[in-house]
């Protein structure tokens, strides 16, 4: 912070100039005469360098002046003194002070010591200390016992100049500290620890502290001064830490001695723990809680569980907080905790429950945080023993099930162990010395967004024009939140129709549907909107095309590869078709034109089947069938439009005069089956082995039945055999 003038004068002529600092730079002189120039330093902050240059005499040798900044010394403040004991003889005086600021220079500082014994006066003593840089500085020196007063102050000076702090005047009896005790390993039993306390001197008070972990310390004092000590008050199975001082009849406290920690030996459980259970259809699952260190007294080794229906005890290790257990309508189940001294009281829960309609006072609500459930105590005699709310993540009671118990004046809980976008079921139970109610609340959640997705929808047509729409529950990371209802899509024609359900629905049918193309998707609700709408995806309601089987005249020219036979549910007669009354007043002369031509005859009458096709049967029932209804009879007088649905398709082989196809003559007996004599048909279907159709694929009426069946030739009834072969050889 000064300000100064440096001044180069030059015993020779030559061209004077004047550097300065790193490099190092000229500066910008004035020349106050012809061998003298000089520069003037305004606010030096650091150390300078300034050097005298000849310029045209390099060869010599430059002279310069090193100028070093810095301040006085501050004077020393905020001197303490005090008086430890380390022996019986003598102790040691330790002083510390504040020296102030970095004065940016060399200081050196000193404590100056007189001593004071009886009447008598020492002389002074220094005591020297070197700076290195911190604030504080500290001196250690040996004084007697004898020594009742010391005068101490401190001096610190640099090359600018000395400070001197103020006298303090100390009596020693007043500032005297015993040495640090020391701690022993305790001894501890489950309520005391007894341990060992070593001191170099003999002190009049000794204070030992003490705390488990996390809480604060106790103090325990005795002006008895024993090398032994028991603390007592203490509780089973905790990790203690210890600390100790002491001090004389006059002074200071010593230090605290290095902290050492023991634990107390465990006692049996002093409570029964909190249980509770939660059943469905099938299982039931005990839950308990955690016991703190306060009553479990000890490391929980395991669990014992026992229901009354069952004489079997059950163990569980000790990690274990939940139990799957057979379930039953009416007993009580028992669970204790176990530790190396014993088991805890049992703590009995049973599984009579009586499910009530909750009353209008049970109220529900939620905030961003947690959940508030109220209700009114109940007017009932004996009055409730307990309360126990419970609660769950929807259709997740048996994995995740929480429960707070509450005593008997109670009348609400606040529920904060819960997630946001989560929906919650629940009930509050109202428990008696052998029985219990519950009321019970669903969909609650504390925080609720739309539904990130939609279900996965599944259709199915039943009967002619029903659908049947199931779906799957969305996943709950999916729902954010309570899902309220479901919304249904239905599309056709451009047209749109929507059906709401539950949320506790998974299934939707929808009846009497027109037959049409149909678009189907599905979305989820929760109380903040509506989620995404789903896939679409596509069906059809088809409409009932009734199916046609043409026959006409058997005087058609026949194609022995499409020839059929018919198994009826009732067989008709042969005998009353209008060919065999023709066969029997001609016999052998029935004359078949050929299948060429084209002019119409009078016999060509076309007579059309309406065919039903049967529901699909499993894989081990026949195939789908044609069935003819057991009234109908083939006749002359059939009408076309009388339906005649079949049972089985056979194939017939022929022996015609007019084709010239080569076959084998067949009987010339008439025989032919009768409708009143269902017999007859199983013997032909064992010998023809006809039923080995049942085995073969059904064939659709969209490939052989829409095109008429020709049969040509000369046919008569005795040329009529039952056969099969060729027309799956065929096929």
């Amino acid at each position: 912070g000064s300000s100064f003038e440096v001044f180069c004068i030059f015993n020779l002529m030559c061209t004077g100039s004047m550097y300065s600092g790193q490099g190092p730079t000229k500066q910008k002189h004035k020349a106050l005469n012809s061998t003298t120039i000089h520069f003037k330093v305004v606010n030096i902050t650091e150390n300078r360098t300034y050097s005298c240059h000849c310029e045209n005499r390099k060869d010599l040798d430059p002279c310069g002046l090193d100028i070093s900044a810095g301040y006085l010394p501050d004077r020393p403040k905020n001197i303490s003194c005090i008086y430890k004991i380390v022996k019986n003889e003598s102790g040691v005086v330790v002083c510390i002070w504040n020296r102030g600021r970095d004065t940016n220079l060399r200081n050196s500082s000193a404590l100056w010591v007189k001593g004071v014994s009886g009447s008598h006066s020492d002389g002074s003593t220094s005591y020297k200390v070197s700076d290195k840089g911190t604030e504080l500085l500290s001196v250690n020196f040996t004084v007697s016992r004898s020594v009742e007063l010391i005068s101490v102050w401190v001096q610190t000076e640099n090359p600018l100049g000395s400070a001197n702090s103020s006298i303090i005047n100390y009596t020693l009896s007043k500032i005297v500290m015993p040495s640090t005790p020391v701690l022993g390993k305790p001894e501890c039993y489950s309520r005391k620890c007894i341990m060992k306390v070593e001191q170099p001197v003999r002190t009049q008070h000794l204070e030992i502290q003490y705390r488990a972990e996390k809480q604060t310390w106790t103090t325990y004092q005795d002006s008895m001064n024993s090398s032994h000590w028991s603390i007592s008050s203490l509780e089973p199975y905790r990790l203690y830490h210890f600390r100790a001082r002491s001090k004389f009849s006059t002074g200071l406290w010593s230090e605290w001695s290095t902290n050492i920690y023991a634990w107390t030996q465990e006692e049996p459980p002093a409570k029964e723990l909190d249980v509770w259970l939660a059943s469905d259809f099938k299982d039931m699952k005990v839950y308990w809680k955690e016991m703190n260190v306060s009553v479990s007294r000890g490391k929980i080794l395991g669990y014992e569980l026992s229901i009354s229906s069952f004489s079997v005890i059950t163990n569980v290790s000790a990690n274990e907080r939940s139990c799957l257990v057979e379930l039953c309508a009416s007993c009580d189940v028992t669970v204790r905790a176990r530790n190396t001294k014993g088991l805890s009281p049992p703590a009995r829960v049973t599984t009579r429950r009586t499910e009530a309609k909750s009353p209008n006072n049970l109220q529900v609500t939620a905030n961003n945080s947690n959940i508030t459930i109220s209700w009114t105590k109940p007017e009932t005699a004996p009055p409730p023993t307990t309360y126990v709310v419970e609660w769950y993540p929807d259709g997740n009671k048996l994995e995740e099930l929480r429960w707070v118990r509450l005593g008997e004046n109670e009348n609400h809980a606040v529920i904060s162990d819960v997630q946001p976008y989560e929906c919650y079921d629940g009930a509050v139970y109202v428990l008696y010395n052998e029985s219990s109610i519950s009321w019970k609340f669903k969909g609650v959640a504390t925080l609720e967004s739309a539904p990130e997705a939609a279900p996965r929808v599944q259709e199915k047509v039943e009967g002619r024009n029903n659908v049947n729409i199931t779906w799957s529950e969305l996943d709950r990371s999916q729902r954010r939140g309570c899902i309220t209802k479901y919304t249904i899509y239905l599309e056709t024609m451009g047209n749109a129709k929507i059906y709401s359900t539950p949320a506790s629905e998974r299934t939707y049918i929808i009846k009497d549907l027109p037959p049409a193309e149909y678009r189907l998707w599905m979305s989820a609700s929760t109380a903040a909107g509506d989620g995404p709408a789903g896939q679409k995806i596509k069906f059809f309601i088809a409409r009932k095309q009734p199916l046609f089987l043409h026959f006409v005249s058997f005087r058609e020219e026949f194609n022995p590869t499409l020839g059929f036979c018919f198994m009826l549910d009732v067989v008709p007669d042969p005998a009353n078709s209008k060919w065999a009354k023709e066969y029997t007043q001609d016999k052998g002369n029935m004359n078949l034109p050929p299948c060429s031509s084209s002019e119409p005859r009078e016999e060509e009458k076309l007579i059309l089947v309406n065919v039903e096709e049967l529901p699909k049967q499993n894989s081990e029932s026949r195939k789908p069938i044609l069935r003819m209804s057991p009234s109908t009879r083939l006749s002359s007088e059939t009408e076309p439009e009388s339906v005649i649905p079949t049972t089985y398709i056979k194939s017939l082989s022929h022996d015609s005069d007019s084709s010239d196809h080569t076959h084998t003559s067949l009987d010339t007996t008439v025989d032919y089956i009768s409708s009143h004599e269902p017999g007859n048909l199983d013997e032909e279907d064992d010998e023809e082995k006809c039923g080995e159709f049942l085995d073969m694929p059904f064939i659709s009426n969209h490939n052989i039945f829409i095109e008429p069946l020709v049969f040509g030739g000369k046919l008569t009834l005795d040329a009529v055999k039952i056969d099969c072969s060729d027309f799956f050889q065929n096929a």
